[in-house]
């Protein structure tokens, strides 16, 4: 059953409509209720390109955290083969928000990592809702410089609310892990690619996508900090998050004018939760071609073409 968000209202009314009449004539053989569903689900369609073409900030915000998109472990095991995970960082624990390992996409060697938030209860518990920890950003590290040990690229799915801010996590160094691990990224001398699949939350997110293509999906979001925390700190008020979302420009379409990423990833109608597989499929040809862009480039110049894209970013608009 579909999860319908807030201002989707509308059109769950008519879904569920036609679905009333379809279990009537289930239950009723004589019934014909053909031409009444198929005009209700044209209907409903029209009505979802009509509010898929004009979301808010906030309305992406929510669909970017849509329960049923499809998470890192969806895009890896759908797009990647031989995939062999590795756990750990080697000096604490293996943290389950983050996970990574070998891979070959479209027979490329590569080292995919990500954020998993998990896809029910018990597994977005052990996942930690894709809050890493210290360590999680310690194994990122440790496979980022294995990759570049042995000239794999690098894939990163971004899709967090933001770094683990619990005492333990403090305690262990999160400021520095995570500084550490973007600190990592600038020194990877094989291409970094990233995609913002939902949520790319504060130093988070920019822990795996300081790299040299950073896409994002159609409806996801990305930003130094969540509209419901933005509001608490401006304006006091948590419930001031669609003025925060605005204010943050926070959105994919937002941010590629801004020159942050590098291009969009377009969504199904309805957003990537309503055709995963399209969505996926998306990804993974987008992700090949930001690959192929860097085919013949040596070590240095992967280097420094990224680590001149992040200290000249902004630069035109601070001039003017």
């Amino acid at each position: 059953m579909t999860q319908y968000l807030d201002f989707e209202k509308p059109l769950s009314e008519i879904e569920g409509k036609a679905e009333e009449l379809r279990a009537m004539a289930r239950s009723d053989a004589k019934m014909d209720v053909t031409k009444e569903a198929a005009a209700l689900d044209q209907k409903a369609r029209d009505m979802l390109v009509q509010i898929y073409k004009g979301l808010t900030p906030w309305q992406k915000a929510q669909v970017a955290r849509h329960g049923e998109r499809p998470h890192c472990s969806d895009y890896i095991s759908a797009l990647f083969t031989d995939y062999t995970p590795l756990a750990g960082d080697r000096n604490f624990a293996d943290d389950h928000a983050v996970m990574g390992g070998l891979a070959r996409l479209d027979d490329r060697a590569v080292m995919v990592i990500g954020h998993e938030k998990g896809n029910d209860t018990r597994s977005r518990i052990e996942r930690n809702f894709g809050m890493a920890r210290p360590e999680g950003y310690r194994k990122a590290i440790r496979l980022m410089e294995l990759a570049d040990r042995f000239g794999l690229p690098v894939v990163t799915l971004v899709d967090t609310p933001g770094a683990y801010p619990g005492k333990g996590a403090e305690e262990r160094g999160q400021s520095e892990a995570i500084a550490r691990s973007t600190q990592a990224c600038l020194r990877l001398g094989v291409p970094l690619i990233s995609v913002v699949i939902g949520e790319g939350g504060s130093g988070g997110a920019v822990a795996f996508a300081t790299a040299n293509r950073v896409a994002m999906l159609e409806h996801s979001i990305y930003s130094v900090i969540s509209p419901e925390g933005c509001a608490s700190i401006l304006w006091k008020d948590a419930e001031k998050m669609r003025e925060a979302a605005e204010a943050l420009r926070l959105t994919a379409q937002d941010l590629l004018k801004l020159k942050v990423i590098d291009r969009i990833v377009a969504e199904p109608t309805g957003g990537a939760h309503r055709n995963r597989d399209k969505a996926i499929e998306a990804v993974g040809a987008a992700l090949s071609e930001m690959l192929g862009e860097h085919d013949g480039m040596t070590s240095d110049e992967i280097r420094t073409a990224r680590r001149t894209k992040f200290l000249t970013m902004g630069s035109k608009g601070l001039a003017a």
